[in-house]
């Protein structure tokens, strides 16, 4: 019985204080300079959330290193829900093919959502004697 009382005021409590969330703007960071695709993704997600969550969002550029600066600053940021981080390939590029990262991928985030997904193009030049990837690979 005094277990389950626990159980039910730890929900009560938790209940509560995400009611309270958010209360303070969120900082979104982005591991890429200003105009580029995932700033602007980024800066458009910003903009959503800051009217679906009545708060405002703010898109912070950290860049350099491939995005790794921006990552390992999440990282290491408190783990309250107001430092958020938005990604592309390249986290995950270098999740396989680094040896030694200054975050664990694995350990040091929690993904949300897949906030865009897009086309990859295999292309040739015009005069090639390759029309298809079927023709390329065959």
């Amino acid at each position: 019985m005094r277990a389950a009382a626990l159980v039910l005021a730890a929900f009560a409590w938790s209940f509560a204080a995400a009611q309270d969330y958010p209360s303070k703007p969120i900082r979104l960071i982005v591991g890429f300079p200003p105009g580029g695709n995932v700033d602007v993704v980024g800066r458009i997600v910003a903009a959503k959330m800051s009217e679906g969550l009545l708060q405002q969002v703010v898109p912070e550029n950290r860049t350099g290193a491939g995005s790794m600066i921006a990552n390992e600053f999440v990282a290491k940021a408190a783990p309250d829900g107001y430092t958020l981080l938005i990604v592309s390939g390249a986290f995950v590029t270098q999740a396989a093919t680094m040896k030694k990262l200054p975050y664990d991928p694995m350990r040091d985030f929690i993904f949300i959502s897949t906030v865009v997904t897009y086309p990859l193009v295999f292309s040739v030049r015009a005069d090639s004697r390759f029309k298809s990837l079927d023709e390329f690979i065959g």
